[in-house]
């Protein structure tokens, strides 16, 4: 079959890429150079440093194709080359298609390598140039001469060579016709063995031009202004798309072993070249994701190595979801309208987009939520699709979503502030369901090996999360200060606090240890106060009054809100948590100081009537029996639960906390998005051209 294969060291001296970048324009119907073009094996790229490579061997190349290509306009002809082929893959039987897929593959990655050059040296304006260049009338005459005169036609070519560059008229329609033919490979060819890494090279060709964002002068054209963008969301098929995306994701295909292997009869197979040059082995590791050992990084790479489409589609997801939020967003509108494919179309609200198995989503959702890009798919579905959230919030076995989530707020040192601001928030969204705050008390977990802080034989989920959204706290207080994330920590509590049963005892005792915490931060912080500008208490201190008056400010919010999540508990759940009574009983003297504040007086008094009635109670049976052990003393505390009414509490309105986006989403949304592509994606970009991922995460 004239199979070449190539290695990445021989690409500089491959003649016919030194014939498809040179002076001589190449027809798109020469078969003989396209097949002799196109019949190559590579070594995909699989990290940053690969691509570095591989960039470095193609530099000279991309430099003659740059140079050339408005003249030649054969980037024109391979795109015509790939069109024509993705059509007729449309009507190929399997073992017809191998040879097809192989090819149009192999015409795809060069596309794709080239818009990716371009995005990284040129402007966006020169990038549809070279899709829309056509050959001038010279070099038309000189490739038909090339076949029956060589000599003569290379003649015509140097002749040329100096000739004025003709304008290129940019009308994007062979680039409209270009996408379309990536989302009809995406959507319309199935998912097998030897197409796979056609639709994982038809995905990536999307990121790679929607990256023209990242190397924009401006960040603002790149959406208002920009043709690629205006061409991808104007797209008439957003509802397959982005259905075809999200089913790849929900399903996790593997990758395949071999990039275009089959061992069905009859087949194209190429068995050989693999075990001549191992061009195309992808490391044989396990087909398991280790999702109980492995960190949000850890697990990010798996995913990238494993599940390569899977992973690419969810960035696509992000990518498409995130943009244009200000306008008509079809992809986003599709996201946020698909329904459950058990569910009858009319079922729920609102016009449905596409149907998907909300199952097999969430169940994906639950092996993945560690890495940043799930959490954010997880977070958009949750926040604007209401038929997923009320599937999930029906699901009996919450413990699946909800503990890879708290593992992530666990391992805050080990995660980007943006990775917990986020979990945090789905935390938040979860917390607005009261059938979810009474179901998270139901649960039992048993020996949780990741939590190290103290060994705990059984514990609901509700009370784990209590424990590690109050770490959280803790964390944010001593390292990033965040009056965000402690206003997102402190409101799913209070969503939940009205819910609160059978708190573990060390729960009971970690939910009165904060706001001993918090007070004795808020007593020195006072004290240092009003103390004299010039006294001591400022010395080797770098903040400002100014600065300790805000911090005093933010506490005292926190301190109330605290106060007001133990008192909701005892309104509404006194008789089922006699764990939190008798911390309060035991720790009473923590509000001493507190009980006069002007901030604090009126929710503490109630936490004082509930201290006082008990406490009087275990006096008088002291005075009857002597001294009480633990467990007598909580049962004094049982039989005088049911005898207590909260009708004598002063009543507070119920905490209930909603979140709601702020406004212009995409300022956050966006750059965190492309530091996810950067950073995890399985498309590698020059970081040193890179001019609009402004978070704080290092691509």
């Amino acid at each position: 079959m004239g199979i070449n294969v190539s290695r990445n060291a021989d690409l500089a001296s491959n003649e016919f890429l030194l014939r498809f970048v040179g002076r001589q324009h190449i027809s798109h119907d020469d078969e003989a150079f396209w097949n002799g073009l196109l019949n190559y094996n590579i070594v995909m790229p699989e990290n940053s440093q690969d691509q570095l490579s591989l960039d470095s061997r193609l530099e000279t190349l991309c430099q003659s194709f740059i140079g050339n290509n408005l003249k030649t306009g054969n980037f024109g002809s391979l795109i015509t080359v790939f069109l024509e082929k993705a059509t007729e893959l449309l009507s190929l039987s399997d073992q017809e298609s191998n040879m097809h897929v192989w090819q149009t593959f192999n015409a795809l990655f060069i596309i794709r390598t080239l818009i990716k050059y371009i995005n990284e040296t040129a402007s966006e304006f020169q990038l549809l140039q070279h899709f829309e260049a056509m050959p001038s009338a010279e070099l038309l005459k000189a490739a038909e001469e090339q076949q029956q005169q060589p000599e003569a036609a290379t003649i015509a070519i140097e002749a040329t060579e100096h000739a004025p560059l003709a304008a290129v008229i940019v009308d994007g329609a062979k680039f409209e016709t270009f996408i379309d033919a990536l989302v009809n490979l995406i959507v319309v060819i199935p998912v097998k063995e030897f197409t796979y890494h056609l639709h994982l090279e038809s995905v990536n060709t999307l990121i790679t031009l929607l990256a023209v964002h990242l190397f924009a002068q401006q960040q603002q054209p790149a959406t208002d202004k920009s043709i690629v963008f205006r061409t991808i969301y104007k797209c008439q098929h957003a509802n397959v798309l982005m259905s075809a995306l999200l089913h790849f994701v929900a399903r996790m295909v593997e990758v395949p072993h071999t990039m275009f292997g089959s061992s069905s009869a009859g087949s194209f197979v190429f068995g050989i070249a693999e075990s001549l040059l191992s061009i195309f082995t992808f490391r044989k590791q396990q087909d398991v994701l280790k999702t109980s050992s492995a960190t949000g990084g850890e697990l990010s790479q798996q995913f990238r190595t494993h599940y390569p489409l899977a992973n690419q589609s969810l960035l696509l997801i992000l990518i498409l979801t995130n943009h244009c939020t200000a306008q008509d967003n079809a992809y986003r509108t599709s996201l946020f309208g698909c329904a459950d494919s058990k569910d009858s179309p009319k079922q729920g609200s609102g016009a449905v987009s596409f149907q998907i198995d909300f199952s097999a989503v969430y169940e994906t959702l639950c092996r993945i939520v560690t890495i940043d890009q799930a959490t954010l798919l997880l977070y958009l579905l949750l926040h604007r699709n209401e038929r997923f959230y009320r599937f999930v919030m029906q699901q009996p076995d919450l413990e699946q979503l909800v503990i890879p989530i708290l593992q992530t707020l666990y391992n805050a040192p080990d995660s980007n502030s943006h990775h917990i601001y986020m979990s945090l928030i789905v935390l938040l969204i979860l917390s607005e369901d009261e059938g979810f705050n009474k179901n998270v008390h139901t649960i039992l977990l048993k020996n949780i090996s990741w939590y190290t802080e103290r060994t705990i034989s059984e514990i609901s989920l509700g009370g784990i999360l209590i424990l590690i959204v109050i770490r959280t706290i803790q964390y944010n207080m001593l390292k990033m200060r965040d009056k965000y994330l402690h206003t997102n920590c402190l409101a799913a509590l209070a969503n939940m606090s009205g819910h609160f049963r059978s708190l573990h005892p060390y729960v009971a005792q970690r939910l009165v240890s904060l706001f001993e915490t918090l007070a004795r931060k808020h007593t020195r912080l006072d004290a240092q106060l009003k103390e004299p500008a010039d006294s001591a208490v400022f010395v080797n201190v770098s903040t400002t009054p100014e600065d300790m008056m805000q911090d005093l400010s933010v506490l005292e919010e926190v301190l109330r809100m605290v106060l007001e999540i133990l008192n909701s508990c005892l309104t509404n759940q006194l008789v089922y948590c006699p764990n939190l009574v008798y911390t309060l009983l035991y720790k009473r003297s923590v509000f001493e100081g507190f009980r006069s504040h002007h901030a604090f007086q009126d929710v503490i008094q109630n936490i004082d009537m509930v201290v006082g009635f008990f406490s009087s109670r275990l006096q008088r049976v002291q005075e009857q029996r002597g001294e009480l052990g633990v467990n007598e003393v909580l049962e004094v505390i049982s039989k005088g639960a049911s005898q207590w009414s909260s009708d004598r509490l002063r009543k507070f309105p119920d905490l209930k906390f909603k979140y709601v986006e702020e406004d212009a989403p995409e300022e956050f949304f966006i750059p965190y998005v492309w530091t996810l592509v950067c950073k995890y994606g399985c498309v590698h970009f020059s970081s040193e051209s890179i001019k609009s991922v402004t978070t704080d995460i290092a691509c």
